[in-house]
Parts: C-alpha cells; sequence; structure tokens
C-alpha cells in the first residue's frame, strides 16, 4: 500500500480539493512510470486494431480517449504553473524588500503591461552597457 501524502508538498496542506488534486496528479502524470503505462496503453490499442478490424468505433476510442485527457491535463498544468509563479513572485518581492538600495517599485513588475516592462528592460539593459563601458562587470557575469 503506497503513502500518497507524500507526494504532497506539506502533510497538514490546507489547500482546496482541486489545488490538492492538481498537485497529486501532476505530481503523477510527470514521472517515467506514468509515461510508460501510457505507451503500454497506446501499443495495447494499436495491437487490437487487427481483432477490431481497424473499425470506426476502433478509432474513436483513442482520439476520445486523448482529447478527454488532454483537455482535462491544460486545467491542471495551467493550475500548477499559476501556483507556481505566484510563488515565485512572492519570493522574489521578498527579497526585493530584504536588499538594501532595492527598487521597490519593481515589486509589482507582473502586472504591468508590455510596453512598461520593455521601458524598464531598456533601462536595465542601458545600465548594463554603462557598466560593462566603466569596465565593470554587470550582475551574473
Amino acid at each position: 500500500m503506497h503513502d500518497y501524502t507524500k507526494y504532497l508538498i506539506h502533510k497538514n496542506n490546507r489547500a482546496s480539493l482541486f489545488t490538492r488534486l492538481a498537485q497529486t496528479v501532476a505530481t503523477w502524470t510527470g514521472k517515467p512510470v506514468t509515461f510508460f503505462a501510457a505507451v503500454v496503453l497506446i501499443v495495447i490499442w494499436g495491437a487490437s486494431g487487427p481483432v477490431f478490424g481497424f473499425n470506426d468505433t476502433w478509432q474513436l476510442v483513442i482520439n476520445t480517449s486523448t482529447t478527454i485527457i488532454t483537455f482535462l491535463m491544460v486545467f491542471i498544468i495551467q493550475n500548477s504553473q499559476n501556483r507556481d509563479t505566484a510563488a515565485m513572485q512572492i519570493k522574489l518581492d521578498e527579497l526585493i524588500l530584504k536588499l538594501e538600495g532595492a527598487r521597490e517599485e519593481l515589486l509589482d513588475l507582473e502586472e504591468m503591461d508590455e510596453k512598461d516592462l520593455t521601458s524598464i528592460r531598456e533601462d536595465f539593459c542601458s545600465r548594463a552597457t554603462k557598466a560593462r563601458a566603466k569596465g565593470q562587470r554587470p550582475i551574473g557575469s
């Protein structure tokens, strides 16, 4: 018997049922064993073709199954990505707040439109160019 609680991030996870389900499904679908199980199912389906005469119903089974699974996985993946992105933003915001001299106006960049982001990016590129011209190494190089 498996202890499925070890796949949750925290044992006392108080997240919604959907979030817990999404975490569990994302964890399981990301495992190699799940991929190989899917391959085995496709091979079994393909091998059953001659038995069913490769008829329309036989083809409909795989088409419908994969469509339903894909449709549901889009929501699971998006939920997972949204949570990960939000958590990363919070962590980055915390770092910005704790760094002396950091520009706090950068805390909500993810809320800005593309034009504002481009303007800020150009400012940082200009700063990097000036730093290189002075012989200083910009952060990250």
